[in-house]
């Protein structure tokens, strides 16, 4: 972890380097696999499925429901224990969700709520990899015959211990693995007298999510297949193009926020 000196100038190389170290590998063709993966699942009728917890939430929004994303993407999260199942706001408020986050029963609850088809793929996003509910579903989705994407930290997953029963972390799970390349703890720089601020899970995942969509699109197209991609609704015609292709997947997808 750097200390801090020019704050600004010190954040900006952390960023940009992990950022370099990412495009290497895409273009070595690091993101193939799973891109292809996501490909043959949209080309076969099935959705994209994201989940992740704290603040990976940001990833699978990334991944469903946006702007010059894919319109077959569904959004798994928490809040669905509450607005779908019987759990109670309470629990979902507690510590901002920590605790189900960490709660090894919720995965499978989360599965059965949510829209899953069979023909649909896994994307599950944390910096940890080791948490109940992100295990949990990993696991669940691996036994009803699902493929799972990984997005984690493995410099911080590797450092510290599985809390899922099965002693499993969610690198050890999925089909394909990618490192967004955060550090131990997420933070890159060091405040005078302790601590750590400049998280970059965040900013690194976002930018996977998109190397992921773009790739998914490219094979959908080498392919034959038009890729069913949103346009934004703040430009004429926008809600009439989602709409319609939207109208495809009724009862498949999920984003609430």
């Amino acid at each position: 972890m750097r200390i801090i000196s020019n704050y600004t100038t010190d954040f900006s190389l952390e960023v940009s380097t992990r950022l370099e170290a990412i495009t290497e590998w895409a273009v070595a063709g690091g993101v193939d696999a799973a891109a292809s993966a996501m490909a043959d699942a949209l080309a076969n009728g099935g959705v994209i499925q994201a989940f992740g917890t704290g603040h990976s939430e940001a990833f699978a929004m990334e991944i469903a429901g946006r702007a010059g994303g894919l319109i077959p993407t569904s959004k798994i999260a928490l809040r669905d224990l509450v607005l779908h199942g019987e759990r109670s706001v309470a629990e979902l408020d507690s510590l901002e969700g920590s605790v189900l986050e960490r709660e090894t029963g919720v995965a499978e609850e989360l599965f059965n709520l949510s829209l899953i088809d069979p023909r649909d793929i896994f994307i599950i996003a944390s910096n940890s990899g080791v948490n109940g509910s992100i295990v949990g579903l990993a696991l669940a989705a691996k036994e009803h015959g699902h493929k799972v994407i990984a997005v984690t930290s493995l410099q911080h997953t590797n450092a510290v211990e599985p809390k899922h029963p099965s002693g499993l972390r969610l690198s050890e799970i999925a089909d394909f693995i990618i490192d967004h390349r955060a550090p131990y703890g997420d933070t890159t720089l060091e405040v005078s007298g302790g601590g750590g601020v400049g998280a970059v899970s965040s900013i690194t995942g976002a930018y996977i999510a998109q190397l992921l969509t773009i790739e998914t699109v490219q094979c959908l197209i080498r392919a034959g297949k038009k890729p069913p991609i949103y346009i934004s609704a703040n430009i004429p015609g926008g809600d009439e193009h989602n709409t319609a292709l939207v109208g495809h997947y009724v009862g498949r997808l999920r984003r609430e926020a």
